[in-house]
């Protein structure tokens, strides 16, 4: 079933009088439970694509679908509400909190929600079981390593159950093994849990992990290929 659809849609940013067509004329569809992977060069959009996805920014032109919702039909109030149930965010540089601690850092989007406060805590312990930081719920962010906070990041994203995981360049930051682990998390998510993962990667092996591997070039989609060499993540050990 299709959750995500996109026709025709464009994106132009102005600067100093000089238009840049950022995106152009893209077509996608993204069905439910699926892992998809956007690849491209710095400056070739998929940036910008993810944040259109995820309600952070709005096109141009072009009809951008959400579980066949029009979204340019929606007010102001609807998209926060619809970008704070259906999607979590994980950033490349984490975006945490870093003098709070884990379970502060996780808890901070259900005060956004419409999440009754008395399953608060258990919601956020859930979360941090998930990712294996059970045993650091109450360190500060700013003592942990790069692959530990980005963990944090995917439980923070998962606190509010949302259907999508948009990730853009989760394991940038972060040394081969702990980007391992993150991609085990996220292999695990789709797999297991059922949430729909649309990731940003310049890596080819992350993007591998993936149903599908979609090319981006100047703004337009050069390719959208299911992936024929799907690599099988270990078994994330909690």
């Amino acid at each position: 079933m299709s959750l995500i659809n996109v026709q025709k849609l464009c994106k132009t940013f102005t600067t100093n009088g000089v238009t840049n067509k950022v995106l152009q004329n893209i077509d996608l569809e993204v069905k439910k439970g699926e892992f998809i992977t956007i690849m491209g060069p710095s400056g070739s959009g998929k940036s910008t694509l993810l944040n259109i996805l995820g309600l952070l920014d709005v096109q141009n032109s072009g009809v951008y679908k959400l579980d066949k919702m029009d979204t340019q039909k929606l007010s102001d109030d609807s998209l926060a509400h619809l970008r704070n149930q259906q999607f979590g965010f994980v950033f490349q540089s984490f975006n945490l909190l870093d003098k709070e601690s884990v379970y502060n850092n996780v808890i901070l989007p259900l005060h956004y929600s419409n999440t009754t406060k008395e399953k608060w805590n258990q919601r956020v312990v859930d979360c941090i079981n998930m990712v294996g930081l059970s045993h650091r719920i109450e360190n500060k962010c700013n003592t942990l390593s790069g692959g530990e906070r980005q963990r944090v990041a995917i439980a923070r994203a998962l606190v509010n159950k949302p259907s999508v995981i948009l990730a853009d360049e989760p394991t940038g930051n972060l040394d081969s093994k702990s980007g391992q682990m993150i991609m085990q998390i996220l292999q695990d998510l789709n797999q297991n849990h059922g949430h729909t993962i649309i990731l940003i990667t310049h890596e080819q092996y992350t993007a591998l992990h993936a149903d599908r591997i979609i090319q981006i070039k100047d703004g337009k989609i050069e390719s959208d290929l299911k992936n024929k060499s799907k690599v099988k993540a270990s078994n994330f050990s909690k």
